[in-house]
């Protein structure tokens, strides 16, 4: 993962992907105006239930059907990991967020973010829904694989000048390491780390989870960004973070959360988050790099908010984002001086 120079601009903010919106063209003015530079390609399960999680991850595959309230109807034996998807070109109903978002920013050439769900999340769902253990796995790894490549490449053909940014969205890998999770965590990292690795060199990779979890096997995945919530947790793998950001890794700080009321300002998620960085610099983080490489974000999507409850949560990410910038400048101009 080592780069000689930066991934990204210092000080963006950045959605999550999941909206509340039910019109495309609503959603994408909303990502538009709260990450102009970092704009974030929604989803929208309001819309419709396709453009669900798990919906969206398990649409187009062969042998499943899903459903107008998001469920998958599986035909076990028809399952085929080595089958191409029913829909190759992002046509279908779990896809019209990110096609108006590709409309809009179809002159960009800055960096543009999109997601899409892992393949322990996906294989869990698998699983749950009646698929042999080791078939749903098999099938969710390489269907993420293939996914996230013509993902990178569609991106690509309709904002060629982009820099694409794609992240994995893996909510189950909290429980990799819980009993009676269906996989242990070496196969969890194993699955996630090849899914990356299949669009490394296309684009900038990010992997989201906001949930607890053991942060040496979301690192140990590979991601050039790992997404996470602030947590003091984290601060007990310092040794690991601070060889994360010398390699030139980047952290995107849920900062913002979006469990319950975030009230009118930002001075307490302010100052959160600048004590977990004080905390992490005081076992040997480099302070600079924690700011410099860093994005703010929402905690999770925002689809089971209403609309003007995500406008608060994004207006406060941006606020934090700017703090953030604030401060980088500070610094290079001391250093500058």
């Amino acid at each position: 993962m080592d780069r000689p120079g930066p991934l990204l601009p210092s000080g963006l903010a950045c959605g999550i992907g999941h909206l509340p919106h039910c019109d495309p063209g609503d959603a994408v003015e909303f990502v538009l105006r709260h990450g102009p530079r970092l704009p974030c390609a929604p989803a929208l399960p309001a819309r419709s239930r396709r453009e669900g999680m798990i919906a969206q991850g398990a649409s187009g595959l062969h042998g499943i059907a899903v459903g107008e309230d998001g469920s998958l109807d599986i035909d076990v034996g028809a399952l085929d990991p080595d089958a191409p998807f029913d829909d190759e070109g992002f046509a279908g109903d779990a896809w019209v967020g990110l096609r108006a978002f590709l409309t809009a920013v179809a002159d960009r050439d800055g960096p543009v973010k999109v997601s899409l769900t892992g393949p322990v999340t996906l294989g869990v769902a698998l699983w749950a829904n009646g698929v042999d253990v080791d078939v749903a796995f098999r099938l969710a790894g390489a269907a993420t694989r293939r996914r996230a490549r013509l993902l990178v490449e569609h991106v690509l053909r309709r904002v060629p000048q982009a820099q694409v940014v794609v992240f994995l969205d893996e909510p189950a890998m909290g429980s990799l390491t819980e009993d009676g999770f269906p996989i242990g965590p070496t196969e969890g990292v194993d699955l996630v780390s090849a899914s990356l690795a299949s669009v490394e060199t296309m684009a900038i990779t990010g992997l989201h989870c906001c949930t607890a979890v053991d942060y040496r096997l979301l690192l140990g995945a590979g991601p050039d960004i790992l997404s996470v919530p602030v947590d003091e947790r984290i601060v007990r793998h310092a040794g690991l973070v601070g060889d994360w950001l010398e390699r030139g890794g980047w952290i995107a700080w849920g900062a913002v959360p979006t469990g319950g009321p975030i009230g009118d300002g930002v001075d307490r998620l302010w100052r959160r988050l600048n004590r977990v960085w004080d905390d992490l610099a005081a076992e040997s983080c480099d302070p600079i790099a924690l700011r410099a490489n860093a994005l703010i974000t929402p905690v999770c999507g925002l689809a089971q908010h209403g609309i003007p409850q995500a406008e608060q949560v994004m207006e406060h990410a941006s606020r934090l984002a700017g703090r953030v910038l604030d401060q980088v400048d500070g610094v290079r101009m001391t250093v500058g001086a």
